[in-house]
């Protein structure tokens, strides 16, 4: 049986480069800010190539693959402090999404998704200065169809994006999982319905409460409240998330999802130099509780810039651990440190069962311009299903900011699995090298 994806669903090569909203075009600001409109457009297309599949199928071989992916986000978003104390904020936006070609080297996408829809629709306020003792903004609330970030890695988006080809069932792909096509660029990152209240602001000690509801398909259209809790210093901050399941729909359960109905998850992180200048820490413990029993999870990363020397060279390294039955909720790659390229998109799940090591090193030759190298290890804890998706994994990568609007990301990747399609694995011909290779180019407005 072909194990699901649980990937993290945009790239490093997105990560580093470009947010949702990082520019906007300003309609209209009346009194210096105080009512402000502003136009977005977030834009991404996408070529990919990869000379081995893993669809699981014999019949596929020798198992090259090409297709294409794209998308369009536009919508306005606004701020106004003219009505009433603080200020109220919202947005709306559409987004466009498609795949074109063979289709993605998983068994993900088909090659002809198409879906246009309301991406964001949410309305906030912020205290601003009505409360003095949780200082300015020290209340913020927002409600409706909203991206939501947690730090750490339990809550990140909603973007896994599954196309007419995702099965968690073998030979049974009857599209009910369907988002519409761009399953790598993955921009669909918005949950359906939410409620958010943050106390405190973002220095000092501050806290959260939430209810999330998903409208996905691919995550069973889960439904959780969570809690978050934070102390901030100028050197980093320690902080912990409480995680507990609502709910799912039946209808869209495969594998263990319908446990994630009642599951509990706890977790302790932290993030900051520690005082060490040029320097960047990272970690995270967490623990499910769930009707099948404990599961773990953890990561941990140490960086280093060197800040004074040309081209100012990076170098981090990160290791992770997921148990065999983790469940990886609303793990996402967007602003996270990436797992891999083949890996986690299409030769398996890299987010349980399995202990990964990876480095980064990156050098920037002008300020728009940066060059990037990472190595993978991925090694499985234990067997499961007969199937081993332990491998190694090289990607090469660069991000060229060619105008203040436009990202070019050219990417060649070189993925060695332990094993190929008849031996455990999934990788189809052989369990040589495959090469990938991609071309995304990200407009901002």
């Amino acid at each position: 049986m072909r194990t699901p994806h649980y990937a993290p669903l945009i790239s490093l090569v997105a990560l580093c480069t470009l947010g949702p909203q990082a520019q906007a075009y300003e309609l209209y600001n009346e009194d210096d800010g105080a009512t402000v409109l502003n136009a977005d457009l977030w834009a991404g297309f996408g070529w990919f190539g990869s000379e081995k599949n893993y669809l699981a199928n014999p019949q596929e071989e020798p198992g090259r693959m090409r297709w294409q992916e794209g998308f369009a986000k536009y919508g306005l978003n606004g701020t106004t402090n003219k009505i009433g104390p603080g200020s109220i904020y919202g947005g709306f936006s559409l987004i466009s999404t498609g795949s074109w070609g063979d289709g993605d080297a998983g068994a993900i996408t088909a090659g002809n998704e198409r879906r246009t829809a309301v991406e964001d629709a949410y309305l906030g306020w912020k205290s601003g200065d009505l409360i003095p003792a949780l200082g300015t903004d020290g209340v913020d609330f927002s409600f409706g169809r909203q991206l939501v970030t947690v730090d750490g890695f339990l809550i990140t988006d909603d973007g896994f994006a599954p196309g007419k080809a995702f099965s968690p069932i073998p030979g049974v792909a009857d599209g009910r999982f369907n988002r519409g096509g761009a399953f790598y660029l993955g921009p669909r990152l918005a949950f359906g319905n939410t409620a958010v209240l943050k106390l405190g602001g973002t220095d000092g000690l501050h806290g959260s409460l939430m209810w999330l509801k998903s409208d996905n398909p691919g995550q069973s259209e889960t439904e959780v409240a969570a809690a978050t809790i934070d102390y901030t210093t100028p050197i980093g901050s320690i902080g912990s998330t409480y995680v507990h399941g609502l709910d799912v729909n039946e209808r869209y359960t495969f594998a263990d999802r319908s446990e994630r109905k009642g599951m509990d998850i706890y977790s302790i992180r932290g993030q900051g130099n520690a005082g060490i200048e040029n320097a960047d820490f990272a970690f995270e413990v967490a623990r499910q509780e769930k009707r099948s029993g404990s599961q773990r999870a953890m990561f941990f990363d140490a960086g280093y810039t060197f800040a004074d020397v040309k081209w100012q060279p990076a170098v981090s390294y990160r290791y992770s651990r997921y148990s065999e039955g983790w469940d990886f909720l609303f793990q996402g790659g967007f602003r996270k440190r990436y797992q891999g390229e083949v890996a986690a998109n299409y030769a398996g799940s890299v987010t349980s069962n399995m202990q990964i090591n990876d480095v980064l090193f990156s050098v920037q030759p002008t300020d728009k311009l940066t060059l990037n190298a990472m190595y993978f290890h991925y090694h499985q804890l234990s067997d499961r299903d007969t199937q081993d998706f332990s491998a190694r994994e090289v990607d090469l990568y660069l991000d060229w900011m060619v105008t203040d609007n436009i990202t070019l990301s050219p990417l060649v990747g070189f993925y060695k699995p332990k094993k190929w399609l008849e031996d455990g694995g999934l990788q189809s011909g052989s369990a040589s090298t495959n090469t990938y290779l991609q071309f995304i180019v990200w407009v901002t407005f």
